[in-house]
């Protein structure tokens, strides 16, 4: 599903006016849903990115569509914004130097594979997002980090160290999920 460029722009103002209207009140923007389109109603999941001045300020999503599309992002923005525990939460000077970039995932599809080479053999650069999860351990890389790390190798390294393993940690019992996004921002 491709989103409108009308219904990108919306959701970008969307995730911006969540993110003042955190600053302002401690709490994401309340979404009234009859004033977005269909589209922007339809359950879907969301990942929404902040950037200061190039450097990654934030970043929270969701891997599994529970809400709409327009809820989510604004709860998502407001998330990364103040909840991402990497970074400490915005301050009203950050907001104007603030990039937003959302990202639309595609339902998660699990993989089948024999071996970790088998899996690196499956991974494609530069479209899959993957979840990897052992147990209780997951992690996710948004198709958007294959820019840094173009290897597949290293990818599925530095995401078994995201997901809590070792980079040179493999077992039977690992699961992995490729999903695709529709960015912009």
């Amino acid at each position: 599903m491709s989103l409108t460029e009308t219904s990108q722009n919306r959701l970008l103002a969307l995730a911006r006016q969540s993110i003042a209207h955190g600053l302002q009140t401690g709490r994401p923007l309340p979404v009234d849903l009859d004033a977005y389109p269909a589209e922007l109603r339809e359950i879907r999941a969301t990942f929404v990115t902040l950037e200061s001045r190039g450097q990654l300020r934030g970043c929270i999503g969701m891997l599994e569509a529970v809400r709409p599309l327009a809820e989510d992002v604004a709860e998502n923005a407001f998330a990364a914004a103040f909840r991402d525990r990497r970074f400490p939460p915005l301050a009203a000077g950050e907001l104007a130097d603030l990039d937003l970039h959302i990202s639309v995932l595609s339902p998660a599809v699990a993989l089948t594979f024999l071996s970790e080479a088998d899996l690196i053999a499956q991974l494609r650069p530069g479209i899959d997002g993957i979840i990897l999860q052992e147990g209780a351990r997951r992690g996710t890389f948004l198709p958007s980090v294959w820019e840094d790390l173009p290897n597949p190798t290293e990818f599925l390294q530095h995401l078994k160290q995201k997901a809590g393993l070792p980079a040179a940690y493999w077992s039977d019992k690992i699961q992995a999920y490729r999903y695709t996004t529709e960015m912009f921002g």
